[in-house]
């Protein structure tokens, strides 16, 4: 499951990380393997290194390196859409309950810092039945979920 959310925040980060590093993204390849490739053949080179030598770019993504450093922080409401949309299921059997993987997954994508997890995740379960109703659709799930973040003076810091 766990690669399930990291591959579904490589995807909705995948955008993210291509316009702040160009063609290749970020990662090892960018960073210090192919650091001025300029020819199409290097960013080939460079995207492949990226995506291919022990999840680098997922790494530098999460940690803000490997010139990945504009990805270290709050990703855009957009990204958390594709996301809801992609794990709808996992995420309302999450917020159900009030934890899980892909609530998690969903927190990293949105920006919530480790030490408003809880709140984000307690947020989200008080207000199950607007995010998840029969007619939700992962438009009216992040609707209803940034409303719930507006309404926690500790999470409206996330919404920009």
């Amino acid at each position: 499951m766990k690669k399930i959310a990291a591959i579904a925040i490589l995807t909705a980060s995948s955008s993210f990380a291509l316009a702040a590093n160009g063609p290749a993204g970020c990662g090892l390849g960018t960073a210090v393997v192919f650091p001025d490739a300029d020819e199409w053949h290097e960013h080939v080179m460079a995207a492949t290194t990226n995506s291919s030598v022990s999840g680098n770019q997922t790494f530098g993504m999460t940690s803000g390196t490997l010139g990945c450093e504009a990805a270290n922080g709050p990703l855009s409401l957009e990204m958390a859409q594709a996301f809801i949309d992609d794990n709808m299921d996992q995420l309302a059997a999450d917020v159900a309950v009030g934890e899980g993987e892909t609530l998690n997954a969903l927190a990293e994508v949105v920006g919530v810092d480790l030490s408003d997890r809880a709140t984000f995740a307690a947020a989200l379960q008080a207000d199950f039945d607007a995010m998840f109703n029969e007619k939700a659709t992962s438009a009216t799930a992040l609707e209803a979920m940034t409303a719930a973040m507006a309404a926690d003076a500790s999470l409206q810091k996330y919404l920009g």
